[in-house]
């Protein structure tokens, strides 16, 4: 649905012209942003995470080795006492804390 502003400017410029599709789209996204921010927070950081994950590359068999090797250090750093856990309700916390600046 097209905003009244967007409808004023569709009717006073030529719509085959290419300031006009950019200015359309302008307000549209404009309005995309207004109603993701209207959004609940849960639902705002899906929408952010869907977004991101659009525009993100597909992960190559490289990525995933380096990934898979990363685990497993940090899986053996742990099981040798060298890193220690954080309980699951402070990790939540401080999440839920930051989320409410």
């Amino acid at each position: 649905m097209l905003s009244a502003l967007c409808k004023r400017r569709e009717n006073r410029l030529d719509a085959g012209h290419p300031a006009t599709y950019y200015l359309l789209m302008a307000a549209k996204v404009d309005e995309l942003i207004q109603g993701a921010l209207d959004l609940p927070v849960d639902q705002r950081i899906s929408l952010a995470h869907k977004i991101l994950a659009s525009i993100e590359p597909p992960p190559t068999s490289e990525i995933e080795s380096a990934w898979d090797e990363e685990i497993k250090r940090r899986i053996g750093q742990y099981d040798a006492g060298q890193s220690k856990g954080i309980p699951a309700e402070e990790v939540f916390g401080e999440v839920e804390r930051r989320l409410k600046k």
